[in-house]
């Protein structure tokens, strides 16, 4: 049973939300489109760094990765590092490559590069699968967060799992329907903080606990436990924690679900210059190796605690933190979890509903090239925003009864199907010259996630027990690539 009363954690979820609203009052105060998508470009680069850390990291990172620590299978032990490694890689090309092009072209939503370099089709093509790929990764992330509270508070209370998601989701439209990207870039700086403090709470809480002697003990007792193997050479590419393999997905996916990606890229396009988005790209690149390292120090010593303590630990590894913050530890680590547990489920939360509206306005709606009036303009964006609330519902009402793998990996497997068209698509636009043909480009964006999958899940008897995991994002946004060159012409 849970050692913080779900009386508390409602207190909590009320005081937070509170806060969240006030910032959205202040920060919504003669907001029209432009602010709402672009922030009218006005955003201190720093805040949109530490902002960023909130929505990449997310609730997945805050439950699931602690729990894939001491799991089998993907990302085992510290293995995860080695793609947050090549996350760099991926930053640096979105920094010095991606982010020029955006400028340049002082764009609101990022796959209008899509219409002048390829055609109309291929915009649409790009945008369509980035409304796709961000439903579905707003809503598991959501999910994730709707599952604990259900199990540590809802359930409590005699509240349906239905309900528990209606009430998660119409605070988030509460505090975004006015403000939109200028109010997120505060609130989720603010979110980050309640995030990275959580973490860094319970760590010190079990090092206090278990008697380890301050930060060095820490440090020296997650570096010589079982847990902490970083590096997987040995074990080829049919090993799917090998570095190789691990490294290149993760900069694949640095560029791709954050440089191709209309929800991260919109707060980095409310920066003033060109050069503030690039300062705010490498410092959120640093934070974010320290957040990550903070998180699985944070799942070795969650293991090494509940050994030690003879506590019997969940057969889902995104339980595991939840489990042992919210029923083994003080309540006062138990608040610092739920909170931060808040701050992660809408710090991705947040910015997918506003990114999904401006995408939709932008790209299918053609805000820009329209002639209505901005308060036409206004009620048009509400009822999108609406629209996309009540989609994200039906979808995490529809995880519920079908999730049965740890969601971390589940994000990602999607990912790589959802995600491939817009890699192949932006590197064939980017890296060639080339004319597509118009009217093959649907059918290329069609087909190559279906040969993916095809691959995918027949790759261990067809390549010798190979398997693609995360890299099917680079072979999906291949055969995108190569479908594309041959629709096309010099």
């Amino acid at each position: 049973m849970s050692q913080v009363t779900p009386g508390v954690i409602l207190l909590i979820i009320a005081i937070y939300f509170a806060i969240l609203i006030l910032i959205a009052r202040y920060s919504s105060r003669n907001a029209d489109n432009q602010t709402f998508f672009l922030a009218n470009r006005n955003s201190p680069w720093l805040l949109v760094a530490i902002g960023m850390i909130g929505a990449s990291l997310s609730g997945v990172t805050f439950i699931s990765i602690p729990g894939v620590v001491g799991g089998d299978g993907y990302n085992m032990d510290f293995s995860y590092m080695q793609m947050v490694f090549g996350y760099l890689v991926g930053y640096f090309v979105i920094a010095t490559v991606l982010m020029p092009i955006y400028y340049r072209l002082n764009l609101t939503s990022i796959y209008g590069y899509l219409e002048e370099r390829l055609g109309f089709n291929a915009y649409k093509t790009g945008a369509f699968y980035f409304l796709l790929s961000r439903t579905i990764q707003g809503s598991f992330r959501l999910f994730l967060v709707a599952i604990v509270l259900q199990k540590f508070v809802m359930d409590a209370l005699g509240v349906p799992f239905f309900l528990t998601v209606l009430f998660t989701i119409i605070l988030i439209w509460v505090y975004t329907y006015k403000g939109g990207i200028k109010t997120i870039v505060i609130t989720d700086t603010l979110q980050t903080v309640c995030m990275l403090a959580a973490v860094t709470f319970t760590i010190w809480y079990i090092g206090k606990e278990l008697d380890l002697g301050g930060i060095g003990g820490i440090i020296d007792t997650v570096k010589q436990s079982e847990f902490s193997k970083m590096w997987f050479f040995e074990g080829g590419w049919n090993d799917p924690n090998n570095f190789f393999k691990q490294f290149s997905s993760g900069a694949l996916i640095a560029v791709v679900m954050t440089g191709l990606d209309q929800d991260m890229m919109q707060k980095n396009l409310t920066c003033k210059t060109l050069g503030d988005a690039q300062k705010n790209m490498f410092t959120f690149s640093v934070i974010l190796i320290i957040a990550n390292i903070l998180f699985l120090s944070l799942g070795a010593l969650l293991y090494i605690y509940a050994s030690s303590k003879g506590i019997d630990l969940p057969a889902r590894t995104d339980q595991v933190y939840p489990t042992i913050a919210l029923d083994y530890l003080p309540p006062v680590v138990g608040i610092f979890f739920i909170l931060g547990l808040i701050a992660a489920a809408y710090s991705s939360a947040d910015s997918a509903l506003t990114s999904l509206t401006t995408a939709f306005c932008i790209d299918f709606l053609n805000f820009e090239k329209s002639d209505k009036s901005e308060a036409e303009k206004r009620k048009t964006r509400l009822k999108v925003h609406i629209g996309f609330s009540i989609l994200i519902l039906i979808i995490i009402i529809i995880f519920n009864a079908l999730n049965n793998d740890a969601v971390i990996n589940s994000l990602f497997k999607a990912a790589g199907y959802t995600y491939g068209p817009i890699l192949g698509l932006f590197a064939f636009g980017i890296l060639t010259r080339r004319k597509v043909m118009n009217k093959g480009v649907i059918w290329v964006a069609v087909l190559a996630p279906i040969f993916t999958y095809i691959l995918d899940s027949n790759s261990q008897e067809w390549f010798n027990g190979f398997q693609f995991g995360f890299t099917n994002l680079a072979l999906n946004g291949f055969l995108t690539f190569l479908g594309l060159y041959f629709i096309s012409r010099k």
